[in-house]
């Protein structure tokens, strides 16, 4: 057989294997997408005709007809609002002094990288029990707000400082170079420089960070989030419930009411998760339009 021969041989081969996995994955993809159209449709159909005013204004009850999430939306906006103030000031300036202030090649800042990313893959069960263990117990917070508020905090901080590390290392040196050769100061050129030029990437790990926080519910079963709350928080001590456990109490009901109702609970917190989402994008949107000029 002569060596052409060989090579279109090898070549064909290498086809053929291409052609496969590209179907493969494009079946993948299409299955996927008919699993979660499936699921959005029976979430559609079940929930809608629960989601009015009346629902959204009402406390949790017994009877499936005047149950509502009043207490569980005010709750995921308790917990969402304290997390960001914990976690974002927290996580930025983290990865400022990681990514800034250290060396590159510095022991520590691999030490902290390395950890950093294996703290991020972690159940979020073992969160929940650091926190029970540490602000429940320990500090005496019982199962407030703040509790599982700080436990959020503790959830999302990684993501949020290895993906603002990723956007810091994606400011080019000679932006900082050129503000360090008009005689600015580390910290001016940090704030005036950096930190605007890489805050769309931030607000890309914040888009992350948020949308896991929103949805857990493992992490404030474990710290004494409550199921049956018919009361709106009023400061961070009070005890409180979210509405992943809320639906997560509906959907563990025989009832098929109980079903449809986590099912509108469900669309609820899909509405504010793309709310939030929808924010951080255009936010993201103008600061890297303005980082241009």
């Amino acid at each position: 057989m002569a060596l052409s021969e060989i090579a279109d041989a090898r070549i064909q081969k290498r086809r053929q294997k291409n052609n496969f996995f590209k179907t493969l994955t494009i079946a993948t993809l299409v299955i996927s997408l008919l699993c979660l159209a499936f699921f959005l449709v029976k979430i559609l159909v079940d929930g809608l005709p629960f989601l009015n005013f009346n629902f959204l204004n009402s406390y949790v009850s017994r009877k499936p007809a005047e149950a509502g999430i009043k207490a569980a939306l005010a709750g995921s906006f308790w917990i969402m609002l304290l997390t960001g103030l914990f976690s974002i000031p927290l996580g930025i300036g983290s990865a400022v002094f990681i990514q800034e202030y250290l060396p590159s090649k510095s022991r520590w800042r691999n030490l902290f990288i390395l950890n950093l990313s294996n703290l991020a893959g972690l159940p979020s069960i073992l969160y929940g029990l650091l926190g029970l263990t540490l602000f429940a117990r320990t500090f005496g917070l019982g199962g407030s707000l703040l509790t599982g508020a700080l436990t959020m905090s503790l959830l999302i901080l990684p993501t949020i400082v290895i993906t603002s590390i990723e956007a810091l290392r994606s400011v080019p040196k000679n932006l900082r170079e050129g503000a360090f050769a008009l005689g600015a100061r580390k910290w001016q050129v940090i704030l005036g420089n950096v930190l605007p030029s890489a805050l769309p990437g931030i607000l890309t790990g914040l888009i992350l960070a948020s949308s896991r926080a929103i949805g857990e519910a493992a992490p404030l079963i474990v710290v004494g989030g409550l199921s049956f709350v018919a009361f709106v928080p009023q400061t961070p001590m009070d005890q409180f419930t979210v509405l992943p456990l809320q639906i997560f109490n509906w959907a563990s009901r025989p009832q098929k009411s109980f079903h449809d109702l986590a099912a509108a609970g469900i669309l609820v917190l899909m509405a504010m998760l793309l709310a939030f989402n929808l924010i951080s994008i255009l936010l993201r949107y103008y600061y890297g339009k303005k980082s241009k000029y």
